[in-house]
């Protein structure tokens, strides 16, 4: 069994000197963390992998929980402070140089232990840095997924035009996840404001095909079954001639050119109509539209 543990251990505070000098001189970001963090980092760090190494050389087993704990708190830690991934995997892998340094002059009379405790310890450093990877990039992940969710909520937004109508302007393209999200907060808003009609606004969606005219209907049908009738704007040309080439049916959808006029449609299906009014006498010249 390997026993370069012990050389580590007596050897701890040597070790831990030349591992801050090696990150400083490599891997040191002063504009991250500063050294005071740093050293308290590295000296648990060193602490926790001397006392998993007595116990067992399986980075897998019960022995490097608390060594494994540790490193995915530095690793999501560094992440949050700015550390790409190679810079925090970096932390453990810096230590290889004093180890090796510590185990070369314990073993130097003897060559072949020297090389096998090398072999040892530097595994074991690389395993660990392995799981510090990993870490780190299931929670770059998690980020990213969570970002993705708050940036689908945010770029569909439900807004009240008049009393009893809303609008949904959709940019970018709809696939079945952003989908859900366009109907989520569409039904949403419709039980709310207790509206009659909703306005979708596809005057940002580069594009139209099969799968995205199925995702439309799809909440256009969920709409009318809160008892909200669906308008569909924005019909560009290229998308009208697009609609039709790929024999797409809406026929029971009620369509406009511009938002405009599916607004207006709308509050003449409410019963009301925009009206011209003569200025007052301390209004500017022009008329004034208003809603009658």
């Amino acid at each position: 069994m390997s026993v370069f543990h012990q050389v580590v251990k007596a050897n701890e505070s040597a070790i831990l000197v030349g591992w801050l000098k090696q990150m400083s001189a490599s891997t040191r970001r002063g504009d991250l963390i500063n050294d005071v963090d740093l050293k308290e980092q590295a000296s648990e760090f060193l602490k926790l992998f001397t006392e998993a190494c007595q116990k067992s050389s399986d980075v897998q087993s019960e022995a490097f929980a608390s060594t494994q704990e540790f490193l995915a708190e530095i690793a999501k830690s560094r992440l949050e402070q700015g550390f790409s991934t190679s810079e925090t995997a970096m932390f453990v892998l810096s230590l290889k140089q004093p180890i090796f340094s510590a185990i070369r002059d314990a073993f130097k009379a003897n060559p072949s232990e020297l090389v096998s405790e090398i072999w040892a310890s530097g595994d074991l450093l690389d395993q660990l840095a392995m799981l510090t990877i990993d870490s780190a990039i299931t929670i770059r992940e998690l980020t990213i997924s969570r970002q993705q969710e708050e940036m689908l909520e945010l770029s569909t937004p439900v807004v009240k035009l008049w009393d009893g109508i809303l609008a949904l302007p959709l940019i970018g393209t709809l696939d079945s996840a952003r989908t859900q999200v366009v109907m989520e907060s569409l039904l949403s808003a419709i039980v709310e404001t207790n509206s009659q009609i909703a306005i979708i606004d596809i005057t940002g969606v580069p594009t139209v095909d099969t799968l995205v005219a199925q995702h439309l209907i799809k909440t256009i049908t969920a709409a009318r079954l809160m008892g909200a009738d669906c308008y569909l704007s924005g019909i560009r040309p290229a998308i009208a001639q697009t609609i039709v080439h790929l024999g797409i049916e809406l026929i029971d959808v009620q369509t406009k050119a511009k938002l405009s006029d599916a607004f207006a449609l709308a509050l003449q299906r409410l019963g009301k109509a925009v009206v011209t009014t003569k200025p007052s006498a301390t209004s500017p010249a022009q008329g004034r539209n208003r809603v009658a």
